[in-house]
């Protein structure tokens, strides 16, 4: 990935992610040829969600999202998917950091019941 806004954007979303819960795991997964940085991942009792990069977006996918409520409406992609749901995020586009860091929790707090 180069150094652009989505390199900003992962930086920030991974600040929130990491101070949303102290027991947060991230590891990089999913390495190959085409990647080989890999997928962060971050994992609390579970998978929490991923960080994906394209050229046009960068994608949060929460690995249980469709069991999640959120009030906010930050879920925008994936939403017909039996499991998982997604946030993609464009540039200049930004997320909520409260509402992002409550989803966070719901999702750890989900993975542990």
């Amino acid at each position: 990935m180069s150094d652009d806004w989505r390199t900003a954007t992962v930086e920030r979303l991974r600040s929130l992610i990491l101070g949303a819960e102290p027991e947060m795991v991230e590891e990089a997964k999913w390495r190959k040829a085409s990647n080989p940085d890999g997928v962060p991942t971050f994992s609390c009792d579970g998978l929490v969600c991923t960080i994906e990069t394209y050229r046009d977006k960068v994608k949060l996918t929460f690995a249980r999202g469709a069991s999640l409520d959120d009030p906010a409406g930050l879920f925008n992609a994936s939403l017909d998917a039996g499991t998982r749901r997604a946030i993609d995020i464009r540039e200049d586009e930004t997320v909520d950091d409260g509402a992002f860091v409550a989803l966070i929790q719901e999702a750890v707090a989900h993975n542990r019941s």
